[in-house]
């Protein structure tokens, strides 16, 4: 019986550009008595403390009680004493989870920016980010391997980062039985799995590839993490399993829950009888399940949103609009429950990223605006990713033009098929959706009649110089790019644009996007003599994770849009 259970405790400390935030792992019991911490501690002759804390690579080692820990040691200072030790880096270590006792698996290594186990114990993958000589690092990554039992690395790929888009194979997994890594490269102009062999050969091949969609991710189970299948999303979300056993099991699940469920394996105990599943649609938030493959029992175990239990919501469809130029755009349009879908009060809501993509399933956001009776839409707009390198463009903010016009494009072909009645369009956009709220109101005045920006970039420039001091500066600056398209692209420089009410909502511990984009686009709204609501939220981050702060996030929200459309409370 396993008797201790490993968590990751997230700490967050002050606000704007002094926020600071740090993680440790630690061990405890299963009745909660005992708690052992299981990073390091940071040596008192340390030049500094380390934020990272430490993340598990391998739940298997040669000691049954310890696993493989990936963590970040300080330089500590030497004047005045002998004891210092000397190195800084990434580490590997071998902690036990009952005792915290630690090994030194591999010494830290300045260079070293993640490390790859095999789910057996053995490191066999490294990464190094080389940096530039201001010490920042540069838009490229370098993997090397080993073979079981030798010490040396060899090369085994680098990739390149341009504009968000990555060339080169870049490893995620290790099958040591096969001796292969697993990874992701182009392949066409999708994203694809491919395998290379750590025999020496790097010989390298297509594991898994679509035409019209990137695969984006492994389906790994137990604790080995066994690789089992991949995953990937068209209009819905497909797992293929390599696995016979997986693949049968997920059929039979599909079956016994309902046809229209997405069935997720979460994980499986250490000989993959006993699995947690997650099973959900569009108007199901879902419901956790334990499954015993030896006696065939499904057992429910928790639902995800009790409160939710017996609300009825609206179904989610995928849809095409055409965009100004003929190209056919996707998304998702959710209807009011019980709506014959015509002359309705309309939001569209761009997704965030902009790497990124919406996916059918249940959406808390979506859903409640549903339920207060309007239809949203979706729209999986070009920059988007998942659909292909073509598609993702220069990412959206170099291409903001083209997904800016997109998401317009999508407001309008709801009010010509009569799914939004006239003047009855609003937009709601949450970090880069946020961005294109905003932006869509500078470019389309008075198209959509309400902006909801939640978390948003506002100034493209601000956003590069607010990455100054962070080591990924570079990378960054490689994604907003420079020209031209920075200044247009930022609607904060272009706030007396806006013809239309803006609600700003910000939390001023976040460190995705600093609160000072929200503040900037306040002053220049109201300097500028335009209509604006800014709430701010204390100590909260960029998901604004606070059941309180939410709610008043949904009712101020929905209060603000029926104003301006003129609807009834």
């Amino acid at each position: 019986m396993e008797e201790r259970v490993v968590c990751q405790v997230y700490f967050r400390q002050g606000s704007n550009r002094k926020t600071e935030s740090a993680t440790r792992l630690v061990s405890i019991s299963n009745d909660g008595s005992d708690v052992e911490m299981l990073s390091a501690q940071t040596a008192s002759n340390a030049y500094y403390s380390s934020n990272y804390g430490g993340g598990i690579i391998d739940y298997n080692s040669e000691d049954e009680d310890s696993v493989l820990v990936m963590s970040w040691k300080p330089e500590e200072m030497g004047t005045g004493t002998l004891v210092a030790k000397r190195g800084s880096g990434l580490l590997v270590e071998q902690v036990n989870v009952n005792k915290a006792k630690r090994k030194q698996i591999i010494p830290p290594n300045p260079d070293a920016y993640r490390y790859i186990s095999d789910g057996k114990g053995n490191v066999r993958v490294m990464a190094s980010q080389p940096r530039s000589e201001s010490g920042y690092g540069r838009n490229e990554f370098h993997y090397f391997y080993r073979a079981v039992g030798e010490n040396d690395w060899h090369d085994l790929s680098k990739v390149i980062v341009e504009g968000g888009v990555s060339y080169g194979f870049w490893p995620v997994a290790v099958d040591s039985d096969r001796n292969v890594a697993y990874g992701f490269d182009t392949q066409g102009d999708h994203t694809a799995l491919f395998q290379v062999s750590l025999d020496g050969s790097n010989a390298k091949s297509v594991v898994v590839a679509r035409d019209e969609a990137d695969v984006d991710s492994l389906l790994r189970i137990g604790r080995s993490r066994r690789i089992i299948g991949v995953s990937y999303a068209t209009d819905y979300r497909h797992a293929d399993y390599f696995d016979q056993r997986y693949a049968k099991l997920s059929k039979g699940l599909r079956q016994a829950l309902g046809g229209d469920k997405q069935i997720a394996i979460i994980d499986a105990d250490a000989n993959e009888n006993k699995m947690i599943l997650f099973a959900s649609n569009d108007v199901d938030p879902g419901n956790y399940y334990i499954f015993d493959d030896s006696t065939k029992q499904l057992s429910p175990l928790l639902p995800a949103r009790p409160e939710l239990a017996g609300v009825k919501f609206g179904h989610m469809q995928p849809v095409r609009f055409p965009a100004s130029d003929g190209t056919m755009i996707p998304g998702y349009l959710t209807l009011p429950a019980d709506s014959d879908g015509k002359n309705l009060p309309a939001i569209v809501m761009p997704h965030g990223g902009p790497s990124s993509r919406d996916e059918w399933g249940f959406d808390w956001l979506v859903q409640y605006f549903a339920s207060q009776g309007f239809a949203v839409l979706q729209p999986n707009y070009r920059g988007s990713s998942g659909y292909g390198a073509d598609w993702f463009q220069k990412n959206g903010f170099q291409s903001w033009e083209t997904a800016i016009g997109d998401i317009d494009d999508a407001g309008r072909w709801l009010e010509k098929e009569g799914i939004a009645a006239p003047g009855k369009l609003a937009i709601f956009g949450w970090s880069y959706g946020g961005y294109a709220a905003l932006q869509s109101a500078v470019m389309e005045p008075g198209l959509y009649k309400a902006v909801v920006s939640v978390a948003p970039v506002t100034d493209l420039e601000r956003l590069v110089n607010d990455a100054s001091q962070s080591v990924d500066r570079r990378l960054v600056e490689d994604f907003v790019g420079r020209g031209p398209h920075v200044d247009a692209g930022s609607p904060a420089k272009h706030a007396d644009r806006i013809a239309v009410p803006v609600m700003l909502f910000h939390g001023d511990a976040d460190t995705n996007v600093l609160v000072g984009h929200s503040r900037l686009m306040r002053d220049r709204l109201q300097n500028a003599g335009k209509q604006v609501r800014y709430v701010e939220f204390e100590d909260l981050a960029h998901s604004l994770d606070d059941k309180a702060a939410r709610t008043k996030l949904l009712s101020e929200s929905n209060a603000f849009i029926r104003k301006a459309l003129d609807l009834p409370d």
